[in-house]
């Protein structure tokens, strides 16, 4: 576990949803149960308290899902902020159906839930006959349910929201597929990012001149010094006719060759920023 626990104060982090979603999960296992959630409305919003030292010390974003895939307005949003990427975590999603205390499977009626949980839940809701609901939020369905205290109303949500809202975990693990990980970036302001000795691995953004064979040269260049390219994501170049820059994460056993790669590609880019060097995350 990379947490982040020690005299100080707690610390103060942006997450995207309501209290019990899996970025407070996320926020919990990367800096430890003692971590302060600041719930914010959109990523954009995560993005803007992140930056604000006065209201926070960070942010989380969900970055990449291994079902839904890139989250690409995110991508957007942290080449124009400056915000960087000090860590991250690959959470497991744990869909859970949960209900008022006491309540019994056969009383269930309605389950309510963000669709994109519903649909990761279908195997098992198939085998009964309930109205589904779509909501804005899993976190938000259960705390909704935990002022109603419906006896008819099931949530789909995390664990850690059965826990925030006092209710009854009444089927766990109701997902289909159960190898369903969301990547999640831990973002700080660029002047309290400190140097980490440790850090394999790093995300990059740059551009080239779109020339024949160009990104082609890049990618040579990072092979060549023997660093693994896990991650390439291609964006527009806004008014541009059709060019486009690039985020690539970059995985490497030494610092060293990261800066070698950083030497050899800069000559063949435009540009060429480095959005973090942190420490590859752990999936959990």
């Amino acid at each position: 576990m990379e947490s982040r626990k020690g005299n100080t104060a707690p610390k103060k982090i942006a997450i995207q949803g309501y209290e019990g979603c899996f970025h407070q999960e996320a926020a919990q296992y990367y800096y430890g149960k003692q971590v302060e959630v600041i719930p914010c409305d959109s990523f954009r919003d995560v993005v803007k308290v992140a930056s604000d030292k006065k209201i926070s010390d960070g942010g989380i974003m969900a970055i990449e899902n291994t079902i839904a895939g890139s989250i690409l307005p995110n991508y957007n949003l942290l080449q124009k902020s400056k915000l960087k990427i000090v860590g991250e975590v690959y959470l497991l999603i744990r869909q859970n159906l949960m209900v008022s205390i006491g309540v019994p499977l056969e009383d269930i009626k309605e389950v309510h839930s963000h669709p994109m949980a519903i649909q990761q839940c279908f195997k098992f809701l198939d085998e009964y006959n309930w109205k589904l609901v779509e909501t804005e939020d899993t976190a938000l369905s259960a705390r909704k349910l935990s002022k109603s205290k419906s006896p008819h109303v099931a949530v789909i949500a995390s664990k850690l929201a059965a826990e925030i809202y006092d209710l009854e975990l009444i089927a766990p693990n109701i997902h289909t597929l159960k190898n369903n990980y969301t990547r999640f970036l831990i973002l700080n302001r660029e002047e309290d990012v400190v140097d980490i000795p440790d850090a394999n691995k790093a995300s990059i953004y740059f551009h080239t001149d779109n020339s024949k064979g160009s990104l082609a040269k890049v990618l040579n260049k990072i092979n060549e010094v023997d660093i693994n390219l896990s991650k390439l994501q291609s964006f527009p170049i806004p008014g541009s006719d059709w060019k486009y820059s690039f985020h690539a994460d970059m995985e490497f056993d030494s610092r060293d060759k990261f800066e070698l790669a950083l030497d050899l590609i800069r000559p063949l880019t435009e540009e060429l920023r480095i959005n973090g060097i942190y420490r590859k995350g752990k999936t959990i």
